[in-house]
C-alpha cells in the first residue's frame, strides 16, 4: 500500500509539473499566445486526483497498522489472496443480465420502448439470480 502511495504522489506531481509545462508552452505560443484551458484544467485535476489517491493510500497505510503482503519482500503470492466470494460457474443468469443492460442501452440509442424490454429482462435476470440456490438441483 505505501508503494502505490508513492506511485500516486509521483504520479500528482508529474501531471503538475506537466500543466505548468503546459501552460507557459501556450502562452509563449506565437499562434495563440493565451493559455490554453482546456489542457491546463485537464492536467491540473489530474493532479489534483491523482494527489487525493495518495493521500487516500497513505492515510489507509497509516491506519492498518502493518504492512500489505505487496509491500514485503519476503511475502508469498498466497500471501495477498484474499476471498473474493463466492460465484456459480454453471449459472446462465449473468449473460441474461449482460443482455438486459445491452438492450437498455440499445434502448436509449434507438428507442425508449426497447429500454423497458430490457428493464424487464433485467427484473426477471436479477431476481432468477438471486433465487438460483433456492430451487431446482443445487437447492439448500
Amino acid at each position: 500500500m505505501r508503494t502505490n502511495a508513492r506511485l500516486f504522489w509521483g504520479l500528482a506531481a508529474f501531471f503538475a509539473l506537466m500543466a505548468v509545462i503546459y501552460t507557459v508552452w501556450s502562452v509563449i505560443d506565437p499562434f495563440t499566445g493565451s493559455v490554453e484551458w482546456a489542457g491546463t484544467f485537464a492536467l491540473s485535476l489530474s493532479a489534483v486526483l491523482a494527489a487525493f489517491i495518495g493521500f487516500y493510500l497513505g492515510k489507509v497505510y497509516t491506519a492498518q497498522g502493518g504492512e500489505t503482503p505487496e509491500d514485503r519482500l519476503d511475502a508469498n503470492i498466497d500471501d495477498g489472496d484474499a476471498e473474493s466470494g463466492f460465484f456459480s460457474p454453471w449459472s446462465w443468469w449473468p449473460i441474461v443480465l449482460a443482455a438486459s443492460a445491452a438492450l437498455v442501452f440499445l434502448g436509449l440509442a434507438v428507442g425508449i420502448w426497447v429500454a423497458f424490454i430490457g428493464l424487464a429482462f433485467g427484473v426477471i435476470g436479477l431476481v432468477g439470480w438471486v433465487y438460483e440456490y433456492y430451487r431446482g438441483l443445487f437447492a439448500r
